[in-house]
């Protein structure tokens, strides 16, 4: 018997291992199924994925590659993120999907990855007063970013949240049980909370604890390194874009993902230097054994700090240590900056889109305001390990963009309606491709293509490479300003209005 239970273990453990070995086998044309937890790639934010399988053609009219699509609303502006089955999505109130909530809220959408429909969402009401604050029917623009069953994301009002991934599902944890009266509007009773209602599990309210002024709308990607979030403030000017009103507050902070306890913030004084809206978020990466973190300040000016090391102190609030900094405009005007608003021919710069990391350097796109600023954009690639500018390679207009890198290729949009195919090395232009109009969005590569939309609610799949190669254009509901993302064999694209999920059908 002692025989028998020892070859019948063997065989058990002979068989996982080979269960194990399959699983991992590549299989030509088999989707490879990873979520997609934040926006960009982890810490070096490049627009790439290594999903595989993804459709070079789909139509929403005939349903052909369509795996599902939903309304979002309108004004529709944040990309998805995908994670453990669940979809979730910055969006407005427009469809008002619960009666409790009449009238204009942000929301965060949390649906089910299977076929779109309604897991949990999170409301959120609009500041009352300066419109400036927060404008009237935009939806959350901030991705998400989720880790396990935490979620963290901006919203309208500039409160940093985390939320339970699984809503009100499985009971309401965390310390914070407030969300009845964080769901009212001034005037309102607090509402009851449903299965159908986020779980807040801690809120940081930054105009509350920083004394910040957001702009228009907050927009942020959060960076998950370890216990710490990193984030920009989205602090801004005044309604008649003359001033900060915020003015010694923080562009930079990193928070206590467990408490959500300001940990540390930067100590550049930006507040006098900010010509419209600190809407650009970091990236990181390790640098001759140094992790740094790479952030566009609301000056125009690129930083390197030091990222907290996981043992610092939570007792006191600490300043980021500065290692390098790089003025990407040194003939940009410096003082009285308010005086060129609406200068299209001189102004301060900023950033939009964030900074990549990629083979010790740093891609980013900016230039003039794309509001109030002058028209003139670029991509430069700076040396990571000093701040060095390496190239410049004009753009047209203004970008919004951040890069998307594959095998020595870098893809940027611009305000000039292209879509720009560059060499990493030495900035070289191999091509562009006219979008049919200006693009706030990001390229994403991934599966061999390039994927991307513009403001003109064209859509576009080209082929990654030197040479250029349309696979596939299509006119879609509504403008496109976010990127899309691709998760589990599956590419998402959002309008201002639709959220569609598209599968290769009739997979091998």
């Amino acid at each position: 018997m002692k025989i028998i239970k020892i070859l019948s273990f063997s065989k058990l453990i002979l068989l996982l291992l080979l269960q194990g070995f399959l699983s991992c086998i590549n299989y030509p044309g088999q989707a490879q199924g990873h979520d997609s937890q934040q926006w960009g790639e982890k810490f070096t934010r490049n627009m790439i994925s290594n999903e595989t399988g993804l459709p070079d053609s789909f139509n929403p009219e005939t349903g052909e590659n369509i795996k599902w699509e939903v309304s979002i609303g309108s004004h529709g502006y944040a990309s998805p993120v995908i994670s453990e089955g669940k979809v979730l999505i910055g969006a407005n109130n427009a469809d008002e999907r619960d009666p409790r909530f009449e009238g204009d809220r942000g929301t965060l959408l949390c649906l089910n990855e299977s076929d779109g429909s309604l897991n949990w969402q999170l409301i959120v009401p609009r500041i009352e007063g300066d419109r400036h604050n927060d404008w009237p029917m935009i939806g959350i623009c901030s991705p998400p970013t989720v880790e396990e069953d935490r979620v963290y994301i901006l919203t309208n009002r500039s409160e940093v949240l985390c939320l339970d991934l699984n809503g009100q599902a499985d009971g309401n944890d965390g310390r914070f049980q407030g969300e009845g009266w964080f769901m009212a509007k001034s005037g309102e009773f607090a509402h009851e909370v449903t299965s159908k209602d986020a779980d807040i599990l801690w809120s940081y309210d930054m105009k509350l604890e920083l004394g910040l002024s957001p702009h228009d709308s907050p927009h942020a990607s959060i960076l998950l390194d370890g216990d710490y979030l990193y984030l920009n403030t989205c602090n801004g000017v005044d309604y008649r874009h003359l001033e900060t009103t915020g003015l010694n507050a923080p562009s930079l902070i990193a928070l206590d993902k467990k408490t959500g306890r300001l940990v540390a913030k930067d100590d550049e004084n930006f507040g006098p230097r900010i010509f419209h809206s600190s809407w650009s978020s970091p990236s990181m990466a390790e640098v001759n054994n140094q992790k740094l973190l790479f952030y566009p300040g609301p000056d125009g000016i690129l930083y390197a700090f030091e990222a907290l090391e996981q043992s610092v102190s939570r007792e006191k609030v600490h300043s980021f240590k500065k290692v390098w900094q790089l003025d990407c405009d040194p003939a940009a005007p410096k003082e009285n900056i308010h005086d060129y608003l609406k200068n299209r021919e001189e102004s301060p710069i900023n950033f939009m889109g964030m900074p990549v990391f990629y083979n010790n350097r740093i891609y980013v796109t900016g230039g003039g305001d794309i509001w109030w600023g002058k028209k003139e954009a670029w991509l430069k690639c700076i040396d990571a390990t000093n701040g060095k500018e390496i190239w410049t390679a004009e753009l047209e207009e203004h970008s919004a963009s951040t890069p998307a890198i594959s095998k020595g290729l870098v893809y940027v949009t611009d305000c000039g309606k292209n879509l720009h195919c560059i060499d990493t090395e030495n900035g070289d232009s191999y091509w562009k491709h006219k979008l049919k109009m200006d693009s706030w969005s990001s390229a994403l590569v991934a599966d061999g293509k390039v994927f991307v939309g513009s403001r003109g609610k064209d859509f576009w799949i080209l082929e990654d490479g030197k040479e250029i190669n349309v696979l596939e254009s299509k006119i879609l509901d509504s403008s496109i300003h976010s990127s899309p993302v691709a998760a589990n064999g599956v590419l998402y694209i959002s309008t201002m209005n639709r959220l569609y999920a598209i599968e290769q059908q009739n997979k091998p």
